[in-house]
Protein backbone atom coordinates (compact mmCIF):
# COMPACT_ATOMS: atom_id res chain seq x y z
CA UNK A 1 0.00 0.00 0.00
CA UNK A 2 3.19 2.27 1.06
CA UNK A 3 4.25 1.47 -2.63
CA UNK A 4 1.06 2.52 -4.09
CA UNK A 5 0.48 5.49 -1.76
CA UNK A 6 4.42 6.66 -3.22
CA UNK A 7 3.66 6.22 -6.84
CA UNK A 8 0.50 8.28 -7.08
CA UNK A 9 2.26 10.94 -5.13
CA UNK A 10 5.37 10.79 -7.31
CA UNK A 11 2.73 11.20 -10.01
CA UNK A 12 1.30 14.67 -9.42
CA UNK A 13 4.19 15.37 -8.96
CA UNK A 14 5.42 15.19 -12.04
CA UNK A 15 1.95 16.40 -13.51
CA UNK A 16 2.85 19.71 -11.29
CA UNK A 17 6.41 20.20 -13.35
CA UNK A 18 4.85 19.47 -16.27
CA UNK A 19 1.92 22.08 -16.40
CA UNK A 20 4.78 24.59 -14.79
CA UNK A 21 7.06 24.03 -17.95
CA UNK A 22 4.08 23.91 -20.50
CA UNK A 23 3.34 27.58 -18.74
CA UNK A 24 6.69 29.10 -19.16
CA UNK A 25 6.93 27.75 -23.09
CA UNK A 26 3.45 29.86 -23.37
CA UNK A 27 4.73 32.82 -21.35
CA UNK A 28 7.96 32.83 -23.83
CA UNK A 29 5.65 32.20 -27.11
CA UNK A 30 3.82 35.20 -26.57
CA UNK A 31 6.72 37.58 -25.20
CA UNK A 32 8.06 36.45 -29.39
CA UNK A 33 4.71 37.30 -30.64
CA UNK A 34 4.99 40.76 -28.80
CA UNK A 35 7.83 41.37 -30.06
CA UNK A 36 7.21 40.84 -33.26
CA UNK A 37 4.89 43.25 -33.39
CA UNK A 38 7.46 46.33 -31.44
CA UNK A 39 6.62 49.62 -32.89
CA UNK A 40 9.45 50.67 -35.92
CA UNK A 41 12.78 52.21 -34.64
CA UNK A 42 15.62 53.75 -36.08
CA UNK A 43 15.49 56.53 -38.72
CA UNK A 44 14.94 57.68 -41.86
CA UNK A 45 15.94 61.09 -43.90
CA UNK A 46 13.98 62.41 -47.04
CA UNK A 47 14.35 65.40 -48.83
CA UNK A 48 13.51 66.98 -52.62
CA UNK A 49 10.13 67.67 -54.15
CA UNK A 50 8.40 71.11 -52.27
CA UNK A 51 5.28 70.50 -53.68
CA UNK A 52 5.39 67.04 -51.87
CA UNK A 53 6.84 68.40 -48.67
CA UNK A 54 3.43 69.15 -46.40
CA UNK A 55 2.20 65.88 -47.00
CA UNK A 56 5.43 64.40 -46.33
CA UNK A 57 5.85 66.37 -43.05
CA UNK A 58 2.27 65.53 -42.42
CA UNK A 59 3.01 61.98 -42.80
CA UNK A 60 6.10 61.56 -41.06
CA UNK A 61 4.60 63.23 -37.65
CA UNK A 62 1.44 60.27 -38.00
CA UNK A 63 3.96 58.10 -38.12
CA UNK A 64 5.95 59.10 -35.43
CA UNK A 65 3.18 59.22 -33.09
CA UNK A 66 2.74 55.24 -33.88
CA UNK A 67 6.43 54.90 -33.68
CA UNK A 68 8.24 57.26 -31.20
CA UNK A 69 11.33 55.09 -31.67
CA UNK A 70 11.25 55.66 -35.14
CA UNK A 71 13.16 59.43 -35.77
CA UNK A 72 12.21 60.73 -39.24
CA UNK A 73 13.62 64.20 -41.06
CA UNK A 74 11.92 66.00 -43.89
CA UNK A 75 13.65 68.28 -45.98
CA UNK A 76 12.34 70.15 -49.28
CA UNK A 77 15.39 71.42 -52.04
CA UNK A 78 13.45 70.34 -55.20
CA UNK A 79 12.72 66.89 -57.30
CA UNK A 80 16.38 67.02 -58.45
CA UNK A 81 17.96 67.71 -54.73
CA UNK A 82 15.80 64.50 -53.51
CA UNK A 83 16.78 62.35 -56.92
CA UNK A 84 20.72 63.35 -56.56
CA UNK A 85 20.47 62.87 -52.83
CA UNK A 86 18.86 59.59 -52.56
CA UNK A 87 21.02 58.19 -55.11
CA UNK A 88 24.11 59.40 -53.21
CA UNK A 89 23.14 57.43 -50.56
CA UNK A 90 22.91 60.65 -47.96
CA UNK A 91 19.04 60.37 -47.87
CA UNK A 92 17.15 57.27 -47.51
CA UNK A 93 13.87 58.27 -49.57
CA UNK A 94 14.38 61.14 -51.89
CA UNK A 95 10.77 62.93 -52.85
CA UNK A 96 10.02 64.12 -55.96
CA UNK A 97 7.07 65.33 -58.47
CA UNK A 98 8.92 63.49 -61.92
CA UNK A 99 10.01 60.62 -62.80
CA UNK A 100 13.73 60.21 -62.08
CA UNK A 101 14.75 59.73 -65.68
CA UNK A 102 13.68 62.79 -66.23
CA UNK A 103 16.47 64.58 -63.78
CA UNK A 104 19.48 61.87 -63.67
CA UNK A 105 21.11 59.68 -66.72
CA UNK A 106 19.33 56.47 -67.53
CA UNK A 107 22.00 54.60 -66.10
CA UNK A 108 21.72 56.55 -62.39
CA UNK A 109 17.36 56.69 -62.67
CA UNK A 110 17.49 52.52 -63.11
CA UNK A 111 19.12 52.21 -59.34
CA UNK A 112 16.04 53.71 -57.98
CA UNK A 113 12.62 52.08 -57.21
CA UNK A 114 9.78 54.43 -57.70
CA UNK A 115 7.00 54.52 -55.16
CA UNK A 116 4.45 56.04 -56.04
CA UNK A 117 2.17 57.92 -53.06
CA UNK A 118 -0.56 60.47 -54.59
CA UNK A 119 -1.54 62.78 -57.16
CA UNK A 120 -0.31 66.17 -57.40
CA UNK A 121 -2.34 68.90 -59.71
CA UNK A 122 -0.38 72.24 -60.42
CA UNK A 123 -2.48 75.88 -61.08
CA UNK A 124 -0.93 78.84 -62.45
CA UNK A 125 -1.83 82.00 -59.99
CA UNK A 126 -1.55 85.42 -60.49
CA UNK A 127 -1.45 88.47 -58.19
CA UNK A 128 -4.99 89.49 -56.81
CA UNK A 129 -5.10 92.60 -59.03
CA UNK A 130 -4.80 90.22 -62.01
CA UNK A 131 -7.28 87.41 -60.79
CA UNK A 132 -10.22 90.05 -60.25
CA UNK A 133 -10.30 90.41 -64.21
CA UNK A 134 -8.35 87.57 -65.80
CA UNK A 135 -10.09 84.22 -64.85
CA UNK A 136 -9.17 81.50 -67.40
CA UNK A 137 -6.53 81.55 -70.36
CA UNK A 138 -6.29 79.30 -73.44
CA UNK A 139 -2.98 77.44 -73.62
CA UNK A 140 -2.08 80.00 -76.37
CA UNK A 141 -2.45 83.03 -74.28
CA UNK A 142 -0.68 80.98 -71.47
CA UNK A 143 2.37 80.03 -73.89
CA UNK A 144 2.64 83.81 -74.99
CA UNK A 145 2.85 85.09 -71.14
CA UNK A 146 5.64 82.55 -70.27
CA UNK A 147 8.15 82.75 -73.28
CA UNK A 148 7.48 86.74 -72.93
CA UNK A 149 6.18 87.62 -76.25
CA UNK A 150 3.08 88.81 -74.06
CA UNK A 151 3.96 91.75 -72.30
CA UNK A 152 1.11 93.40 -70.43
CA UNK A 153 -2.34 91.76 -69.02
CA UNK A 154 -4.19 93.96 -71.36
CA UNK A 155 -3.42 92.09 -74.19
CA UNK A 156 -5.17 89.06 -72.40
CA UNK A 157 -8.45 90.90 -70.93
CA UNK A 158 -6.70 92.03 -67.57
CA UNK A 159 -5.51 95.70 -66.32
CA UNK A 160 -2.92 97.57 -67.90
CA UNK A 161 -0.34 95.92 -65.81
CA UNK A 162 3.80 94.54 -67.12
CA UNK A 163 3.80 90.67 -66.44
CA UNK A 164 6.31 89.64 -64.28
CA UNK A 165 7.09 85.79 -64.22
CA UNK A 166 7.69 84.45 -61.30
CA UNK A 167 9.55 81.07 -61.74
CA UNK A 168 10.86 77.76 -59.73
CA UNK A 169 14.66 77.02 -60.55
CA UNK A 170 15.35 74.27 -63.30
CA UNK A 171 15.95 71.69 -60.57
CA UNK A 172 12.08 71.96 -59.68
CA UNK A 173 9.45 68.94 -60.31
CA UNK A 174 6.82 71.47 -60.13
CA UNK A 175 8.51 73.98 -63.23
CA UNK A 176 9.08 70.34 -65.23
CA UNK A 177 5.22 69.31 -64.48
CA UNK A 178 4.29 73.10 -65.52
CA UNK A 179 6.67 73.37 -68.76
CA UNK A 180 5.97 69.79 -70.16
CA UNK A 181 1.52 70.25 -69.34
CA UNK A 182 0.83 73.74 -69.59
CA UNK A 183 3.46 74.97 -71.82
CA UNK A 184 3.87 71.86 -74.26
CA UNK A 185 7.42 71.51 -72.99
CA UNK A 186 8.94 74.98 -74.44
CA UNK A 187 10.46 76.72 -71.99
CA UNK A 188 9.64 79.74 -69.51
CA UNK A 189 11.26 83.54 -70.02
CA UNK A 190 14.27 84.17 -68.35
CA UNK A 191 15.37 87.61 -67.68
CA UNK A 192 14.54 90.63 -66.26
CA UNK A 193 10.77 89.64 -66.39
CA UNK A 194 11.10 86.70 -64.87
CA UNK A 195 12.18 86.22 -61.24
CA UNK A 196 13.04 82.82 -59.73
CA UNK A 197 12.82 81.54 -55.94
CA UNK A 198 13.67 78.39 -54.23
CA UNK A 199 10.30 77.00 -52.88
CA UNK A 200 6.65 76.99 -53.96
CA UNK A 201 5.95 78.73 -50.30
CA UNK A 202 8.24 81.32 -51.26
CA UNK A 203 6.65 81.95 -54.74
CA UNK A 204 3.37 82.04 -53.76
CA UNK A 205 4.13 85.09 -51.18
CA UNK A 206 6.36 86.37 -54.19
CA UNK A 207 3.37 86.25 -56.41
CA UNK A 208 0.76 87.48 -53.90
CA UNK A 209 3.33 90.92 -53.15
CA UNK A 210 3.96 91.90 -56.71
CA UNK A 211 1.57 93.35 -59.01
CA UNK A 212 1.08 91.89 -62.45
CA UNK A 213 3.15 88.72 -61.28
CA UNK A 214 2.18 85.41 -62.13
CA UNK A 215 3.99 81.68 -61.40
CA UNK A 216 2.28 78.15 -60.86
CA UNK A 217 2.39 76.00 -57.41
CA UNK A 218 0.71 72.81 -56.44
CA UNK A 219 -2.47 72.46 -55.25
CA UNK A 220 -0.87 71.21 -51.79
CA UNK A 221 -0.25 75.43 -50.91
CA UNK A 222 -3.31 76.51 -51.77
CA UNK A 223 -5.71 74.40 -49.41
CA UNK A 224 -6.22 77.75 -47.41
CA UNK A 225 -8.02 80.94 -48.87
CA UNK A 226 -5.18 83.94 -50.33
CA UNK A 227 -6.92 87.05 -50.77
CA UNK A 228 -3.28 87.75 -52.38
CA UNK A 229 -3.75 85.33 -55.11
CA UNK A 230 -6.12 83.59 -57.25
CA UNK A 231 -5.71 80.75 -59.69
CA UNK A 232 -6.49 80.74 -63.51
CA UNK A 233 -8.18 78.20 -65.33
CA UNK A 234 -6.56 76.80 -68.48
CA UNK A 235 -8.70 76.83 -71.82
CA UNK A 236 -12.12 77.03 -69.29
CA UNK A 237 -11.16 74.63 -67.31
CA UNK A 238 -10.31 74.85 -62.96
CA UNK A 239 -7.56 73.38 -61.62
CA UNK A 240 -9.44 71.05 -59.21
CA UNK A 241 -8.99 67.13 -58.40
CA UNK A 242 -12.13 66.30 -59.68
CA UNK A 243 -11.15 67.42 -63.23
CA UNK A 244 -8.26 65.62 -62.79
CA UNK A 245 -9.49 62.34 -61.97
CA UNK A 246 -11.99 62.83 -65.07
CA UNK A 247 -9.40 63.67 -67.45
CA UNK A 248 -10.37 67.04 -67.81
CA UNK A 249 -7.28 68.85 -66.85
CA UNK A 250 -4.04 68.04 -68.00
CA UNK A 251 -1.24 69.91 -65.60
CA UNK A 252 -0.96 67.09 -63.03
CA UNK A 253 1.30 64.42 -62.26
CA UNK A 254 2.71 62.11 -59.81
CA UNK A 255 4.01 62.05 -56.78
CA UNK A 256 7.24 60.14 -55.95
CA UNK A 257 9.12 58.49 -53.12
CA UNK A 258 12.23 57.03 -54.69
CA UNK A 259 14.68 54.42 -52.83
CA UNK A 260 18.16 53.50 -54.04
CA UNK A 261 17.33 49.93 -54.48
CA UNK A 262 14.93 48.36 -52.26
CA UNK A 263 14.14 50.18 -48.87
CA UNK A 264 15.02 48.99 -45.92
CA UNK A 265 12.66 47.96 -42.99
CA UNK A 266 11.64 50.79 -40.99
CA UNK A 267 12.03 52.86 -44.79
CA UNK A 268 9.25 49.87 -46.18
CA UNK A 269 7.09 50.50 -43.08
CA UNK A 270 7.01 54.29 -43.43
CA UNK A 271 5.75 54.01 -47.35
CA UNK A 272 3.22 51.26 -46.84
CA UNK A 273 2.06 53.63 -44.14
CA UNK A 274 1.84 55.93 -47.18
CA UNK A 275 0.10 54.03 -49.13
CA UNK A 276 -2.39 52.69 -46.72
CA UNK A 277 -6.03 53.68 -46.75
CA UNK A 278 -5.66 54.88 -43.48
CA UNK A 279 -3.88 57.94 -45.20
CA UNK A 280 -6.19 58.39 -48.54
CA UNK A 281 -8.14 61.18 -46.31
CA UNK A 282 -5.23 63.09 -45.02
CA UNK A 283 -4.11 63.00 -48.86
CA UNK A 284 -6.61 65.14 -50.06
CA UNK A 285 -7.90 67.00 -47.00
CA UNK A 286 -3.70 67.97 -47.56
CA UNK A 287 -4.61 69.00 -51.33
CA UNK A 288 -3.39 66.12 -52.77
CA UNK A 289 -5.02 63.53 -54.79
CA UNK A 290 -5.68 59.77 -54.66
CA UNK A 291 -4.11 57.74 -57.41
CA UNK A 292 -7.39 55.12 -56.88
CA UNK A 293 -9.58 57.88 -57.90
CA UNK A 294 -7.81 58.41 -61.45
CA UNK A 295 -10.37 57.43 -64.20
CA UNK A 296 -8.70 55.04 -66.97
CA UNK A 297 -7.70 57.71 -69.37
CA UNK A 298 -6.19 60.28 -67.04
CA UNK A 299 -4.08 56.89 -65.55
CA UNK A 300 -3.17 55.80 -68.76
CA UNK A 301 -2.28 59.65 -69.48
CA UNK A 302 0.61 58.93 -67.09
Amino acid sequence: MKKLVASVLCLALLAVVLSGCGSSSNNTSSNTSTNSASAVTGSIAMDGSSALLPLAQTAATQFQAKNPDCAITVNGGGSGTGLNDVLAGTVDIGNSDVYANEKLTAADAAKLVDHKVAVIGVAPIVNADVAAKVKTLTSSQLLGIFTGTTKNWSEVGGPSEAITIINRPSSSGTRSLFQKWALGGQKSAEGSTSLQTDDSKALLTTVGSTKGAIGYVALSYLTNPNPQVGTVGIDGVDASYANIYSNKYQVWGYEHMYTNGQPKANVKAFLDFMTSAEMSGTIESSGYGVIASLNSAAAASR
